[in-house]
């Protein structure tokens, strides 16, 4: 996994960063979700970034020193399998979107803000899937 998020790092431009990835279960995460968003359910990933946009984050990467934070990352992996046999993924793959997800997520990417930022948000989920599978990282 640190490979992984690695070279989806050097693809972004975000090398120097640090961010946290955590696995919990659906209990834990519906938890998470009522406390964070008001959502009394559980879902696949939750990212709490440290910026709010990725002009922040460029902007602390070029006067900070050292090792920048980016935020957390949450994935169920309760979810992760159940998903990943829905859409007939391999657990590997679907781990890897949640990853792609959620990294989005921490550098501004919003889904939920209106069609053109879910498309804007879409396309670059498949853009880097598609990279990863083309580093041999994913099949």
């Amino acid at each position: 996994m640190s490979r992984l998020l690695r070279h989806l790092g050097e693809r972004l431009g975000l090398e120097g960063v640090e961010l946290s990835v955590v696995f919990v279960n659906d209990r834990r995460m519906r938890e998470l979700n009522r406390t964070y968003r008001s959502v009394d359910r559980t879902t696949d990933v939750l990212s709490f970034p440290l910026y709010g946009s990725m002009k922040e984050l460029r902007r602390a990467m070029r006067s900070l020193t050292g090792t920048v934070l980016l935020g957390d990352i949450v994935i169920n992996l309760h979810k992760t399998v159940e998903q990943a046999r829905e859409r007939g993924n391999t657990f590997h793959e679907e781990l890897a979107f949640l990853l792609i997800h959620g990294l989005l997520h921490l550098l501004g990417y919003d889904h939920e803000a209106g069609a053109y930022r879910a498309g804007k948000m879409r396309k670059k989920e498949s853009e880097l899937m598609n990279a990863l599978k083309e580093m041999g990282q994913i099949s």
